[in-house]
């Protein structure tokens, strides 16, 4: 549940003081970053307390199994979507792909894009290949708009476009070309694009582009054609190679990749600079707002990876998701403390390896899709 009211006013989040165009902000440290505030209220479903459920999904039919998750939504039905990556399972865990097959019973890949329902059960998977549109060298991000067209994008070397899709796999677009990237300031094409959102009010796809450029891109959602971009504080982006420093000043660019974008209801746009440990907020226009500042030593990852808000009517709380601190931290935008956290670092159930993506039902229930040797998607009931 991507689109969700958020106030236009940004305090403070994760103990960080906002920067808006004076001094920088003063973020949360790690010390911070390794325990909750255990004085924070969680009465029973205010959503701010989870549990993992060990039930959602059912075992995929097939004998599929999953690769990369590298990306969750939720539909207007309170379906639940993944995309993943068939090709990084290892030969053992897909024998039966093999020729001749290693195994007798398990197992093979799973098609890229898989439906859920709330009981957890496959109600549809496609994807992959086909004529008029090139798949993606490495799938990554999908987004369901409220037309419930699916939209992909792709993060590998040369994927410099996005894909449009109806809900049962027929393709309606693809914006930009396969190899034609040229740069943070290309008008027709992207750079390894990471996630989407599309904005129902002026009609226009918004991509987080991405592994390779470091700026928002936004584009006619039926037409595909360009309308405009920008980078970090609304700055014309550049493509400088940059490594982040954690005592240095913060970037008056993007770094890479930019993760996600996420638009709310009110028309604020949530913007996920991964490894410069930030989260910044512009309008539709690319107006800068504000921005917060998340584990600020994170290194490698970085900390901001996925945003999404709990579905009351206040949007009282956010939530983020930390990949590379292993968790999932829940933040109450009244007075923007933090009140608890989702999951732990490790291969158990409920733990997280390498955490990537996220999102919310209407239920409030949280969503949570890992990559690399995570490869899975697990579901944190509200309580």
């Amino acid at each position: 549940m991507k689109k969700q009211s958020f106030s236009s006013v940004l305090l403070v989040i994760l103990g960080v003081s906002i920067a808006c165009g004076g001094d920088s902000p003063a973020p949360m440290t790690d010390e911070m970053a390794s325990e909750p505030n255990n004085t924070a209220s969680t009465t029973v479903g205010d959503g701010t307390n989870f549990e993992f459920d060990p039930t959602w999904p059912k075992p995929l039919p097939n004998n599929w199994t999953l690769g990369n998750v590298v990306g969750v939504d939720v539909d207007s039905n309170d379906h639940i979507w993944i995309v993943q990556r068939p090709l990084s399972l290892n030969q053992q865990e897909s024998a039966l792909d093999a020729n001749p097959p290693l195994a007798e019973d398990c197992c093979r890949a799973a098609p890229p894009v898989i439906e859920f329902n709330q009981d957890g059960d496959v109600v549809q998977a496609w994807g992959g290949p086909g004529e008029g549109y090139e798949w993606p060298d490495s799938e990554h991000g999908i987004f369901i708009d409220h037309l419930d067209n699916v939209w992909l994008g792709g993060s590998g070397g040369e994927d410099a476009h996005i894909l449009k899709f109806t809900k049962n796999g027929e393709f309606l677009m693809q914006i930009g070309s396969h190899g034609q990237g040229q740069g943070s300031n290309d008008t027709a094409n992207f750079g390894q694009p990471a996630e989407i959102d599309v904005d129902p009010e002026t009609n226009e796809v918004i991509i987080a582009d991405g592994y390779g450029n470091r700026r928002v891109a936004i584009f006619d959602a039926d037409t595909g054609e360009y309308k405009r971009h920008w980078g970090a504080y609304g700055n014309v982006p550049t493509d400088d190679a940059y490594t982040y420093d954690p005592d240095a000043e913060p970037s008056q660019q993007f770094g890479r990749p930019v993760h996600c974008a996420t638009l709310s209801e009110d028309g604020l746009l949530y913007v996920c600079d991964r490894v410069n440990n930030r989260i910044q907020v512009f309008q539709r226009d690319g107006t800068f707002i504000n921005e917060f500042v998340m584990a600020p030593r994170t290194r490698d990852f970085g900390s901001a990876f996925d945003v999404d808000f709990s579905p009351d009517p206040d949007q009282q709380y956010l939530y983020n998701i930390d990949g590379m601190n292993a968790k999932i931290w829940v933040i109450n935008r009244s007075d923007l403390s933090i009140v608890n956290t989702i999951g732990f670092g490790g291969h158990q159930a409920g733990g997280f390896t390498a955490a990537h993506s996220l999102a919310v039902d209407s239920n409030g229930h949280i969503y949570v899709g890992e990559t690399l040797e995570g490869k899975r998607v697990q579901r944190f009931v509200r309580r």
